[in-house]
């Protein structure tokens, strides 16, 4: 079987939230595929569960990746503390002496990719260059799942996703692709709206605020976190630029914690936020120094969330300046010579504390898995779900379709991903951005 084109026909992104289209990534010569979970996220469960629960099928998914990769390594990552996940895992890989767990510890952002590689090859991916550059490859625990069911013909049409934050009952769900999120909160017994609440997608340090609740689910969607909107993680986002440089002015002392506290500072990468915040408080761009430091920000949030006690927002400030660097063209020269603190270890934040400082600590609950879902009267499925162009739609309005049933295809000679019928319906509309879709009268399944 031709593993990589079954992925490829299958749809199978990055479900981290990457989303980059996973038979390109595959499409290597590698020395180890690595399987990412260990969930840098607070509060999200997704990546635990599925190794509790889905074991065998997770470990069939890298060792198909593994062959599409001409790997001879596999690595599963996740946290010591996953008791029941890494008891089920060891099973799972019993036998196969070409397979082992690492386990870290429980800090953020331990999940990051850089992180993962560094702990198990001793070496930092430089900014711009990619994990394959070391002879990695790296998958999130989803798309491991995913992997195995495209060469078993299962193309991707749900999504598990944790319902977390300010809720009646924390879960984690499997819903269909394309079903409104403001639906997929309901099942947490939520019943707030956006007069009162804010909804975080994705965890609560790198999520991004929604601006509509009722936008879909997508193939990267890992957490929906309801949080109300004079909590701190809600205000801090709510702040414009102008704000932030005001706040900047007025405050920060370029006491330089930012920096220490910076993970990808303490790898040895030029990663210096607390420049960041003394060029946007000056007004004088000459002073953030390297610009390749703000291109190797990961966007983790921790020298926001637990580095600076003065409630200034440097890693917003250096995600905005990453885009402003990115549309002047400006481009990361990868660092030579990298050397990592050797103390590294010693500046390893234990997710506990950082979710104390968040002021989370109430919301630290379990989101077990659960068997309810939506089952929905229409879905709204994004051309674009993924890095690369979107889908072009291979149906049009009025055509019957099956749930998985392929609706929008990869365009030619450009990178992309396949996208399919998250449920059986009729095509309602085609427009340059999705394809909706209303359920047949058997609920679309």
């Amino acid at each position: 079987m031709d593993i990589i084109q079954a992925i490829r026909d299958a749809g199978v992104v990055g479900a981290g939230g990457a989303g980059f289209p996973t038979h390109v990534k595959l499409a290597v010569d590698a020395a180890r595929v690595i399987v990412n979970g260990a969930e840098c996220e607070p509060l999200l469960r997704v990546d635990q569960l599925a190794m509790e629960h889905q074991a065998e099928k997770m470990v069939r998914g890298l060792l198909y990746a593994m062959e599409a990769a001409h790997a001879p390594e596999g690595v599963i990552a996740t946290k010591k503390h996953y008791h029941e996940a890494v008891d089920t895992l060891r099973r799972a890989i019993a036998g196969k002496p070409n397979l082992h767990l690492h386990l870290m510890e429980s800090y953020y952002p331990s999940g990051d990719e850089k992180n993962v590689i560094f702990e198990i090859t001793g070496q930092v991916v430089p900014t711009g260059k990619l994990p394959i550059d070391l002879g990695c490859v790296v998958i999130n625990a989803g798309t491991a799942l995913n992997i195995a069911d495209a060469v078993d013909g299962v193309p991707v049409t749900e999504k598990a996703v944790t319902i977390a934050g300010d809720v009646p009952e924390p879960l984690t769900v499997t819903v269909p692709i394309g079903v409104s999120m403001r639906d997929v909160l309901r099942l947490s017994g939520f019943a707030g709206d956006e007069r009162d609440y804010a909804l975080l997608v994705g965890g609560p340090c790198m999520g991004n605020l929604a601006e509509n609740w009722d936008e879909p689910v997508t193939k990267t969607t890992g957490g929906l976190i309801p949080l109300r909107r004079n909590h701190q993680q809600i205000t801090r986002r709510l702040l414009t630029v102008e704000q932030q440089a005001k706040l900047a002015r007025a405050i920060c002392c370029q006491c330089n914690r930012c920096t220490q506290i910076c993970p990808r500072n303490a790898m040895g990468l030029p990663v210096e936020p607390h420049k960041a915040m003394r060029a946007i408080s000056t007004g004088h761009a000459d002073l953030l120094g390297n610009a390749a430091g703000v291109l190797a920000c990961s966007s983790c949030g921790l020298c926001t969330n637990f580095g600076c006690e003065m409630g200034l927002t440097p890693s917003i400030i250096m995600t905005m300046l990453k885009g402003e660097l990115a549309k002047a063209g400006v481009k990361p020269v990868p660092e030579t010579g990298i050397v990592p603190e050797p103390w590294i270890a010693l500046k390893e934040v234990p997710v506990k504390r950082l979710i104390a400082r968040m002021n989370l600590t109430d919301f630290d609950r379990d989101a077990p898995l659960s068997s309810k879902t939506v089952k929905p009267a229409s879905v709204t499925l994004p051309l674009r779900q993924h890095v690369g162009k979107p889908a072009e739609p291979v149906v049009k309005v009025g055509d019957m379709v099956a749930r998985g049933q392929l609706i929008a295809a990869i365009p030619d000679q450009s990178l992309g991903a396949a996208l399919h019928a998250s449920i059986g319906g009729t095509v309602s509309a085609v427009t340059a951005n999705a394809i909706t879709i209303i359920a047949n009268e058997a609920g679309g399944h």
